[in-house]
């Protein structure tokens, strides 16, 4: 079995490190990740600026952009070889709700999705690394599972992964979600530089507005871990017909 680990807190973040550690015993296991933390940095692939990959002391690879460059480069011609599944993980802070639009590591298991690759993102609910190490067993044991009876599917599959910060015997059950939703983000912070210059800093996420029972942040409030099979196709199916029949008029064929 062939994995390929990517992050979006940096190839020297403490998830990272603890994911490999804990999946290197189930195969080839490659970590290709950012050089600094990319958060919040979605699907962005770098086009206008030339990319480097460096070799770190304990065999990480990490490039200088964002986590879907580091899988996209991978996949490209950095390995020699397709990966069977793509890790990415263990994320400093939850990726619950609307997060998942803007997360760095549901981004780069989404580029190997689009690649038609499975991939797993997998989120600490609090920020701070807390329980580390019971969260990196658990990953472990949903990546087993997942290699055990899903792989080798027609389609590839996306899953989206939140684990709480508690002892592995205090985690609850794991659970299959929906998303939630999050209320407006909280305003931007607006501050003067050394030179009196405005900077305007985005504002924190707001808190959760559709927590109701049977989503992410309802299970992960409660202590269970959740799992949420994503998928990429944007359109609003239900609301399809309904444009359809009120599209605007044709453009009248012009005369000759």
């Amino acid at each position: 079995m062939r994995i390929l680990i990517c992050n979006d807190d940096g190839y020297q973040a403490p998830g990272i490190v603890a994911l490999y550690q804990a999946l290197r015993g189930l195969g080839e296991v490659q970590v290709v990740a950012p050089e600094h933390n990319n958060s919040a940095k979605s699907n962005a692939l770098t086009l206008n600026a030339p990319l480097y990959v460096h070799e770190a002391h304990n065999g990480f690879r990490y490039i200088n952009g964002t986590p879907a460059d580091c899988v996209h480069i991978a996949l490209t011609g950095l390995l020699d070889h397709k990966p069977d599944l793509v890790v990415s993980g263990i994320n400093n802070g939850a990726n619950m709700g609307d997060d998942t639009i803007y997360s760095g590591t549901v981004g780069a298991a989404m580029e190997a999705y689009l690649f038609g690759i499975p991939g797993i993102a997998f989120s600490q609910v609090e920020k701070g690394w807390g329980e580390l190490a019971a969260a990196a067993e658990k990953a472990k044991q949903i990546v087993q599972w997942a290699l055990a009876h899903h792989m080798g599917q027609p389609a590839p599959w996306l899953l989206n992964v939140n684990i709480p910060n508690r002892p592995l015997d205090l985690l609850g059950s794991t659970q299959f979600c929906r998303l939630g939703r999050r209320h407006v983000a909280e305003p931007v912070i607006t501050q003067a530089n050394p030179r009196g210059e405005t900077m305007h800093w985005i504002g924190a996420a707001g808190p959760a507005k559709d927590d109701a029972e049977g989503t992410d942040f309802h299970a992960a409030l409660n202590g269970h871990v959740t799992i949420t099979p994503l998928q990429v196709d944007l359109t609003d199916h239900a609301g399809l017909k309904a444009w359809r029949m009120g599209s605007p008029p044709s453009s009248p064929t012009p005369s000759r």
